[in-house]
């Protein structure tokens, strides 16, 4: 028996700030089921110039979907004791979406000839289960729960983002049927995950005692990662996606405006008290090295240098 069968039976014993949030998760699962397979239409005018066009981005994403088989071991390492609520999320709506965008994509890459980058299906690292161990002891876990929403928030930010840009591109190389039933079911689904994240945050962060909301900043500034890079080959892979979407060729003012979209809830939520602080240093510092590694792996420098008189 699945978590959602027991969701009904066991709601009248949620505390109430878990309420509404199990009502949004309900809410998901009911409204953006998985995405069927056959209302997927893979009809393509151009599938070698997508590929040369979007190649790294199309298996970049495809990767990260898929790799949420790993990311709830990870979640199960981390997470001791989670709250039922955030279980429900993660295991019963999260994952079956996320599973099929991630089949969906799959196939499209196949379609056009993309060589796919492997997914890590099952590798969870000694940082996840030494913090998960710690988790049992008191006050410790909440810590880690909070690092998991402020993940999800800038990992969904910087998906919607993305998918905003794939889509665009298709569209303007005519490649409308892909944009429509590919790329626009995919980014539908995405909000509803930055609205759990947000609100999860903000309830956990108002309960958190002043030493656990400074160690969480602490440990936030330490521990960011642009999505989906877990060594310094794929933070490369990530300026490259960057590059195709033309999210980094503008130089350093365009970065920190994206940097910006990208922790711009986590700054709300954190760093409110630094008047003046436009987006968390991390997060741009992150997106920057990501771009500088993408120019460097092909000879280049970023960023490039203008032409006189720009």
């Amino acid at each position: 028996m699945s978590l959602s069968d027991m969701t009904v039976p066991r709601r009248r014993g949620r505390r109430r700030e878990d309420s509404r949030l199990a009502d949004h998760v309900d809410r998901l699962g009911e409204e953006h089921p998985p995405i069927p397979l056959g209302s997927v239409d893979y009809t393509m005018k151009k599938p070698g110039l997508l590929a040369e066009r979007f190649g790294s981005v199309l298996s970049y994403m495809t990767r990260v979907e898929l790799e949420v088989e790993r990311n709830v071991l990870e979640l199960n390492a981390l997470l001791p004791d989670p709250p039922e609520v955030d279980r429900h999320f993660y295991l019963d709506v999260w994952m079956p979406q996320e599973t099929r965008h991630g089949q969906i994509l799959d196939k499209l890459q196949q379609l056009i000839g993309v060589d796919p980058h492997e997914p890590n299906l099952a590798e969870v690292s000694f940082r996840l289960r030494f913090l998960g161990a710690l988790g049992r002891m008191p006050g410790v876990q909440d810590i880690s729960r909070m690092l998991y929403y402020l993940t999800g928030l800038a990992t969904e930010r910087s998906a919607v983002l993305a998918y905003n840009k794939f889509h665009a591109g298709l569209v303007e190389l005519g490649e409308r049927a892909v944009a429509a039933t590919v790329v626009a079911p995919i980014r539908r689904q995405e909000p509803g995950h930055f609205a759990y994240y947000q609100m999860a945050a903000q309830e956990l962060w108002d309960q958190l005692s002043d030493w656990q909301k400074w160690l969480t900043r602490g440990l936030r500034k330490r521990t960011f990662e642009v999505v989906g890079a877990y060594n310094k080959r794929q933070v490369a892979d990530f300026g490259d996606v960057m590059t195709q979407l033309k999210m980094s060729d503008g130089g350093e003012e365009e970065l920190r405006e994206y940097a910006r979209q990208v922790g711009r809830a986590e700054h709300e939520l954190l760093w409110a008290y630094r008047r003046g602080l436009r987006v968390p240093d991390y997060v741009f510092k992150s997106l920057k090295r990501a771009a500088e590694l993408a120019a460097e792996r092909k000879g280049e420098v970023w960023p490039a240098a203008q032409p006189a008189g720009s």
